[in-house]
């Protein structure tokens, strides 16, 4: 399932791969003048190929290696012959994708992407009328990368940023790395956020801020608790109360309980 929708010159691509009938986490992908900001999952790629016919799609940036975000490189390679362009660390990854493994709710969801041929990123991304900056975010992983275009005020974060409240995470996330990374591209004078999530937002700094803001709060409550003698288990139950749906279907990969020990692990 895909729906675009145009912000100016900007499209958006919004991916989710329906369940009984219905979209499950969706994420976002991000056209503008030739580029391809992420291309969705594999159970998406025929679809998101077809998607895109219509557009010029000279080059693709991946933000990071996730199964998610990757799903339709190599079709569009094949079909387009487009260069591929991701943080060197995540090249490997793109030309044989099962050296990540994939929880099976991964691969249910999201599927298995097929191999392509990446080239390390530079410093700047350029396309016949715009210019990114490549900014290193790590945290989510850690060759994560957004791009910035200064003229336009254009912010593409992948999963640097993800809105709303914490309520679960998984193990190898890197807590205080996230945060610093919100603060790096809260200090972007930038004009719209397009994030991984497809909710594109127009207040960029003050998001960003808000967010990294809230993680330190939340870090600092649950050091404390941990500090008064409180369990793991007991800080969850007392923070986030019971676990969510998420950690049923992912098998506790992505849970509150990783949530907390994160925060217990870093000095964030």
């Amino acid at each position: 399932m895909i729906r675009t929708e145009a912000y100016g010159p900007v499209v958006k691509l919004q991916v989710a791969r329906p369940v009984l009938g219905r979209p499950f986490y969706h994420t976002a992908a991000y056209w503008v003048d030739g580029l391809l900001v992420d291309t969705g999952c594999a159970h998406t790629a025929a679809e998101f190929v077809e998607a895109t016919a219509s557009l010029c799609v000279v080059q693709i940036v991946n933000t990071h290696s996730h199964e998610d975000h990757i799903g339709a490189n190599g079709p569009l390679q094949r079909a387009r012959g487009c260069r591929v362009l991701a943080h060197p660390d995540a090249l490997a990854i793109l030309a044989d994708p099962r050296l990540q493994y994939l929880q099976p709710y991964r691969r249910f969801f999201w599927g298995w992407p097929q191999p392509s041929l990446g080239e390390a990123v530079g410093d700047w991304v350029e396309t016949e009328r715009y210019r990114f900056r490549v900014i290193p975010t790590p945290g989510h992983v850690a060759h994560h990368i957004a791009l910035y275009e200064p003229r336009q005020g254009w912010l593409f974060s992948g999963d640097a940023y993800i809105g709303g409240r914490d309520v679960a995470a998984r193990p190898d996330y890197d807590v205080g790395a996230i945060i610093a990374s919100l603060k790096a591209l809260a200090a972007l004078p930038a004009t719209r956020l397009f994030p991984g999530s497809g909710t594109v937002r127009d207040n960029p700094s003050e998001e960003l801020m808000r967010k990294a803001a809230q993680m330190e709060a939340f870090g600092a409550e649950v050091r404390r608790l941990h500090g008064e003698g409180l369990s793991v288990g007991e800080i969850k139950r007392r923070l986030l109360g019971r676990e969510t749906r998420l950690t049923y279907i992912t098998a506790g990969h992505f849970s509150g309980t990783n949530l907390i020990r994160l925060y217990l692990d870093s000095r964030a």
